[in-house]
């Protein structure tokens, strides 16, 4: 069976933004490092902070989060 995963394109599109961390952290409330977990796989988001963020970034979450699945 294969396993799933979290990817995301967060960073991606906080920069096409011309967001930083630390912009993106402060328009959502969350920290910086919540950020950074969440771009570098680190940390799957809740689904409460995975819509603030779309809604943040104009961008609908399915365009932020997306599964992998690993054979």
């Amino acid at each position: 069976m294969a396993e799933r995963r979290l990817g995301n394109r967060l960073k991606e599109i906080r920069t096409a933004k011309g967001l930083t961390q630390t912009d993106l952290a402060a328009l959502v409330g969350v920290s910086r490092k919540t950020i950074n977990t969440v771009e570098n796989s680190v940390f799957v988001p809740s689904t409460m902070l995975a819509l603030a963020l779309a809604r943040t970034l104009e961008t609908p979450v399915e365009a932020l989060f997306f599964l992998i699945e690993d054979e």
